[in-house]
C-alpha cells in the first residue's frame, strides 16, 4: 500500500471534530475518551494532483467480520453530518441485510486544516460563479469554486483504489449519496463520468448554483451522448420553495429545480437511465436530509426480505 494510504485511527472518535488527537488529548487531561464507533478506520489519502490533504473514514457493517462476500459500497459526502446518520440507519432500518442490503460506508471527509464551508464550495461545485459580472453578491461568500472536477478526478483515481485494494469491495455497486452542495457534486458526476456510481441519491441538489449552470452540463452531455447508465434518485422538502414562513426558501426554490432537473433528463429517454423524484412533505432544507436517507438506501440497496419494521 502506498505510504500515503496511511490508517491513522482503527475506530472513529466521536469527539470534537471527529479528531484523532481529541481521544488522546481527553485521556492525558483525566477525561473520560471520546467514544467509538466499531469497525471504522480512517485513512490519510494526500491529493498529490491537487496538492491537499484529504481523509478518508470508512465503517464496515457487523457482518463483514465473517464469510467472504463483497459488498457494495455506498459513498457520503459531508461526512461530519452523514457519516454517522448513514451508519445508524444501516443499523436500524437495515436489520442486518434484511430491509437494507448491508455495506461498506465511506465517508469523503473535507480538506484538512481548512474551513469546512471553502472546502465544499471549492471541491463540490462545477463552475466559478465570481467569474460573472451579473452574480448574486449575496450568494457567494467563498473565494475559490469550480474544483468539482479535479476532485471528481480524486475520488475515481485514488478514493476507489484505496478501496478496492483495503476492503472487500464490490467497485461495480457503487451508491452515492450527497445533500446541497454535496448533491450538486453528485449531478454533476453524474453529467460527466455517469459510470462512476451505479446508483445517485441527491438531496436537495444546490441546481441554483451559478445561475443553474449545471442545467447546461446536461445539454452538453445530451449533444454528444445517447445513453446515460445510471439510476438517479432526487429528494427535496416541500418547504424548499420560495414563501413567507421561517421554514420556507428565501431565494432557491429547490423544490421546483429537483423536479425541473429529473424531467429534463426523463424527456432525453436515455434507454438505460432510471430516474425519479419526491418531494418529501414538511421537511425544509436542513431536515430533508434525515427523511430521505432511509428511502434512498431502501431504494438503492433493497435487503433480502421480506421487510420488517418493529
Amino acid at each position: 500500500m502506498k505510504s500515503s494510504r496511511r490508517l491513522v485511527l482503527r475506530n472513529l472518535t466521536l469527539a470534537m471534530g471527529f479528531t484523532a488527537c481529541d481521544s488522546v488529548r481527553g485521556t492525558a487531561m483525566g477525561a473520560a475518551p471520546g467514544y467509538q464507533i466499531p469497525n471504522t478506520a480512517v485513512h490519510d489519502l494526500p491529493s498529490q494532483a491537487m496538492k491537499r490533504h484529504y481523509q478518508v473514514w470508512v465503517d464496515l457493517p457487523a457482518s463483514y467480520a465473517t464469510g467472504d462476500k463483497k459488498y457494495p459500497v455506498v459513498f457520503v459526502t459531508d461526512p461530519q453530518y452523514a457519516f454517522t446518520l448513514v451508519h445508524g440507519i444501516r443499523h436500524l432500518v437495515g436489520r442486518s441485510g434484511q430491509n437494507i442490503e448491508d455495506f461498506i460506508l465511506v465517508g469523503l471527509a473535507l480538506a484538512t486544516g481548512e474551513d469546512p464551508s471553502a472546502s465544499r464550495s471549492r471541491d463540490y461545485t462545477p463552475s466559478n460563479p465570481l467569474a460573472r459580472k451579473d452574480r448574486d453578491p449575496d450568494a457567494y461568500g467563498a473565494s475559490v469554486y469550480g474544483g468539482a472536477e479535479a476532485y471528481r478526478d480524486y475520488l475515481q483515481k485514488e478514493v476507489f483504489a484505496l478501496i478496492a485494494a483495503t476492503y472487500r469491495a464490490d467497485m461495480g455497486r457503487k451508491v452515492f449519496i450527497g445533500h446541497s452542495y454535496g448533491a450538486l457534486f453528485g449531478a454533476c458526476a453524474l453529467l460527466t463520468r455517469p459510470e462512476m456510481f451505479q446508483a445517485y441519491i441527491l438531496g436537495s441538489p444546490s441546481l441554483w448554483f451559478d445561475k443553474k449552470s449545471i442545467f447546461g452540463l446536461e445539454q452538453h452531455y445530451a449533444n454528444s451522448h445517447k445513453d446515460l447508465p445510471a439510476r438517479v434518485m432526487l429528494y427535496a422538502g416541500s418547504f424548499e420553495t420560495v414563501r413567507p414562513g421561517p421554514r420556507y426558501a428565501r431565494k432557491a426554490d429547490l423544490a421546483k429545480d429537483v423536479q425541473q432537473f429529473a424531467g429534463q433528463l426523463q424527456r432525453r429517454r436515455y434507454p438505460s437511465l432510471q430516474i425519479g423524484s419526491q418531494i418529501i412533505q414538511d421537511e425544509d432544507h436542513f431536515t430533508v436530509f434525515t427523511a430521505l436517507v432511509g428511502r434512498g438506501l431502501l431504494w438503492a440497496l433493497p435487503g433480502f426480505g421480506p421487510y420488517v419494521s418493529g
